[in-house]
């Protein structure tokens, strides 16, 4: 079964019968087919071990499916070449729930960082810098420290720094699970904003279902598996 969503647009990610197995022999995914439309908003939810982490990885080609095939905009990664990946990575923005700010750099270093690393000029970091911390409403906080921000705060630049390559897909996983429930509402609807305003495709992993009462797509996973429309808590 591949799982859909009602969308007219063609995927921008395809799972096809995708299984990963560790040389422990851990089965951390079997037979996992998913299709995910351009412009989507789709919660991943499941237990801790239920495969969620493991399709990330897999999305950003830091490993390799066992069996299977997996498709972003057309190009199998399994094929893609080593040389490619840091290109296909710019298209991908990722979030963590442990925010991995650096801590030694202020916000706009933190922020700045990947553009710098590709050797943007000064001038287009400066401007795509702005434009960020203004999209997660942290304007003015450029100077500061990470230390010297709330946990909200630090998750709203870590959401900052991913999309400051304009990326297509937005990969969050577990986004506010350092998060008290107010500054949780808050990361939800800036995602959920993105989504609508900019267009992101965006692949949100929880292990907390309350987390997608507002939002209408929700896969459940459970040992490796998608359980379709059975919660996974």
């Amino acid at each position: 079964m591949v799982l859909t969503a009602d969308f007219d647009t063609k995927p921008v990610i395809s799972f096809q019968h995708v299984h990963k197995t560790y040389p422990t022999g851990t089965e951390a995914l079997r037979d996992v087919s998913l299709e995910v439309p351009q412009g989507d908003f789709v919660f991943l939810v499941g237990p801790s071990g239920a495969g969620k982490s493991t399709l990330v990885r897999l999305l950003i080609r830091e490993e390799k499916p066992t069996k299977g095939k997996i498709f972003v905009e057309g190009v199998e990664l399994g094929r893609m070449k080593r040389r490619q990946l840091p290109f296909y990575r710019r298209k991908v923005g990722l979030v963590f729930q442990d925010f991995k700010l650096l801590p030694n750099l202020t916000i706009y270093e933190n922020v700045a960082f990947a553009l710098r690393v590709h050797g943007q000029p000064d001038a287009f970091i400066r401007t795509r810098v702005a434009e960020a911390l203004d999209t997660v409403g942290l304007s003015g906080k450029e100077l500061t420290y990470p230390a010297n921000l709330s946990g909200g705060e630090q998750q709203r630049v870590a959401i900052a720094r991913a999309i400051i390559n304009e990326p297509k897909i937005l990969l969050a996983d577990e986004p506010t699970g350092n998060l008290d429930s107010k500054n949780s509402e808050i990361v939800l609807q800036m995602l959920r904003r993105l989504n609508k305003e900019l267009g992101q495709t965006v692949v949100m992993i929880t292990h907390n279902p309350e987390a997608t009462t507002y939002f209408d797509r929700v896969v459940h996973m459970r040992d490796g598996v998608i359980v379709d429309g059975v919660p996974a808590d």
